[in-house]
């Protein structure tokens, strides 16, 4: 059994299993069996979490999106006054990340409340880690719009960014996600699509978006659990020349021709043969 010493009062945000109760780290089960007060999105779902790990002493109380901003100044009060330790958990993964707790955190550390992080499990991040794709660069978008115009829209302005996009998706609307995305982003796009991560039908789909979206529609399972959607890149926009022009001369007003075209080739991700000879055009005596 890991030993952990609890600060009191305090905050701490703990990272839950998204399915398999063996990924709740040694650290965090200490914390929870330590901590006066559990606040836990769904109280029943959470107490089979606290049996698992032998029960707490801890009171559980719920919040969720539909009460936190309400009591979140009660609970900060509170905690202060009491010289509380108190534990954030949700269902499943980690607080705040599309998930409830962020009034809380904004206004303990307002009234200068110690807040600290219990690492672990993450949909977006295991998700991101077995997709395959470029993880130098990501967008965390939480979930799309359900309704179909606003989705197409925010769709429309993801396809374009040149980098990773990582987004949510219920199980009711994931089809017609899915179809959106075949449609406005293209149906060649890489994309992996996650689903039941850790669980009994973990599955992770991987290809081009068309095929995806075939294979979904193909399994029987397919549209069964959670979702994690992970769309690939975009292709770079080339900058027109009167940009490159505008960003090299700034550029080479303050650094060196090297230092310039260093910075140059990063900004506007041109080759740098292209800004050497520019950057001759622009300052010869540079």
């Amino acid at each position: 059994m890991v030993e952990v010493s609890i600060e009191r009062p305090a905050i701490y945000v703990v990272a839950t299993p998204l399915g398999n109760l063996g990924d709740l780290s040694p650290r965090a089960a200490a914390v929870l069996r330590k901590s006066d007060l559990i606040l836990a999105e769904d109280t029943r779902h959470s107490r089979k979490l606290l049996d698992h790990i032998g029960g707490s002493s801890a009171a559980l109380a719920a919040m969720h999106e539909h009460n936190e901003r309400d009591i979140a100044a009660g609970l900060v009060a509170r905690i202060a006054a009491e010289r509380l330790a108190v534990c954030v958990i949700t269902d499943a993964g980690t607080p705040l990340i599309s998930d409830p707790g962020f009034p809380l955190v904004v206004q303990a550390l307002e009234a200068g409340l110690p807040v600290r992080p219990v690492p672990g499990p993450c949909a977006l991040v295991a998700a991101l880690s077995v997709s395959g794709l470029d993880t130098t660069r990501f967008l965390f978008e939480g979930f799309l719009p359900a309704k179909a115009h606003a989705r197409e829209e925010r769709l429309t302005v993801l396809a374009g960014m040149p980098h990773t996009t990582v987004c949510y998706e219920a199980p009711h609307r994931i089809l017609g996600t899915l179809e959106d995305v075949v449609r406005i982003v293209g149906s060649a796009r890489p994309i992996a699509l996650a689903r039941e991560l850790t669980k009994l039908y973990e599955t992770v789909y991987h290809g081009p978006a068309g095929e995806v979206l075939a294979a979904v529609r193909r399994d029987a399972h397919g549209t069964y659990g959670e979702f994690v959607l992970v769309i690939g890149p975009g292709p770079e926009q080339a900058p027109d020349e009167a940009e490159a022009r505008r960003v090299l001369t700034v550029l080479l007003g303050r650094f060196s021709r090297r230092d310039a075209i260093d910075a140059a080739t990063e900004i506007l991700r041109m080759r740098r043969n292209q800004l050497y000879a520019l950057s001759l055009e622009l300052a010869p005596e540079a």
